[in-house]
């Protein structure tokens, strides 16, 4: 590019270079999808289609940039993990941050109709982002624990919210008054007790949200190298996830 005497401003640019040697998650969050997801009609406390899009998008977004070693989603919100070496973007954060929210909110308008056909879109979404480091495997493993727990506690109340509203006819404010200060183990034995609703036969996507990973689809891939996405619901608090799939975070 041509030298100008205007070319001293890029002086001006913040360096915000992320720490080496640590993983970078970039996490994106729905702006005030509460409203987006009463204007498009979601099912409540569930609905598939809008998870199984946000789903969509998100392998859009580990497509192309395969240095991200794990996906996790629930709700409005999902979180990237690059690995520790990546040189994307030279690890800027602006970078990092603008080109995943801009691909991921793009994309979800782009397969909307695959999953919507018969509701039109009507405005835009938009979603927030931000940037953090862990430099430690425990660090790492224990943010994408607490997205997973926060996927249970919120699907827990939200199941029985809506099944107190939904079925048991009371407002939005009753069911709140009735839940409010209410453990686990109280939200449990309302659905059972009053709606003979079972929470663990829910299904796991609900309760546990998407784990999306590079995996070899068989054995014979591992010696090519060919890898493909995978996508899981299925515990990541626990050790078993990470002894089946050690590559994730080697």
């Amino acid at each position: 590019m041509a030298k100008s005497k205007f070319e001293y401003v890029k002086k001006f640019e913040e360096l915000d270079t992320c720490l080496l040697n640590c993983w970078i998650v970039i996490s994106i969050d729905g702006h005030n999808f509460h409203k987006f997801s009463l204007e498009h009609g979601y099912k409540k406390p569930n609905d598939i289609k809008a998870l199984t899009l946000m789903n969509q998008c998100a392998q859009e977004v580990m497509k192309e940039y395969r240095d991200i070693v794990i996906s996790y989603g629930q709700s409005d919100e999902y979180s990237f993990v690059f690995r520790r070496r990546t040189t994307q973007f030279s690890r800027r954060k602006s970078k990092l941050i603008t080109n995943i929210v801009s691909l991921f909110s793009s994309s979800f308008v782009f397969h909307w109709k695959s999953y919507f056909p018969q509701t039109d879109m009507q405005y835009p979404p938009s979603f927030d982002g931000r940037a953090v480091v862990y430099p430690a495997r425990d660090n790492i493993r224990d943010y994408l624990s607490w997205r997973q727990a926060d996927c249970h506690i919120n699907n827990l109340y939200n199941t029985c919210f809506w099944a107190l509203v939904q079925q048991g006819g009371m407002t939005n404010k009753e069911a709140e008054r009735k839940l409010k200060d209410t453990l686990s183990c109280d939200k449990n034995e309302i659905l059972f007790s009053e709606f003979g609703i079972n929470y663990n036969n829910e299904l796991e996507l609900f309760r546990k949200g998407t784990v999306i990973i590079w995996d070899y689809p068989n054995e014979d891939d591992k010696v090519r190298k060919r890898k493909e996405i995978s996508i899981l619901h299925t515990d990541i608090i626990g050790e078993a996830f990470w002894t089946v799939h050690p590559e994730v975070l080697s």
